[in-house]
């Protein structure tokens, strides 16, 4: 089983749309593409693709991921910041997780330097811009070796 879950969070969808200064042009449909064609290249059997502006439905997800998913990668937004509930859903788990971030969060706002979520995830991707996901889906397909 070499399936996968990528989980966008809070304000993804908009891609393209919002503060593309920050987040860049492609739009969440162009960034999905790219996603699924690179997980398919480092042969994943599967790539689920979810995003959800309500963190209930975020560690539903999640914990849906322990039944089927080899890992996880997962852009949880501003919930990085604060979401303890989130961060306990990835720690029940049990399979590698790794956060991503389009933006340097440590580059910005205070309350942005801090991810909550990162002690119990394997590992962060931050600045790079939508790349993040393939070098975390390149690191994923790594650690599943």
């Amino acid at each position: 089983m070499k399936n996968i879950l990528v989980i966008n969070g809070p304000n993804l969808n908009l891609l393209g749309e919002r503060e593309p200064g920050i987040y860049g042009t492609d739009s969440y449909a162009d960034v999905c593409k790219e996603i699924t064609e690179k997980a398919e290249e480092l042969g994943f059997d599967g790539c689920e693709i979810f995003q959800s502006n309500h963190e209930g439905e975020i560690i539903d997800r999640i914990h849906a991921a322990r039944r089927d998913k080899c890992g996880i990668i997962i852009n949880a937004g501003a919930y990085t910041h604060y979401s303890y509930a989130i961060r306990d859903a990835i720690s029940a788990v049990k399979i590698p997780v790794i956060e991503v971030h389009i933006s340097n969060i440590h580059g910005r706002e205070e309350f942005r330097n801090t991810s909550v979520i990162a002690p119990v995830c394997s590992g962060t991707l931050f600045g790079f811009g939508t790349d993040g996901y393939l070098l975390a889906l390149n690191a994923l397909a790594y650690k599943l070796m």
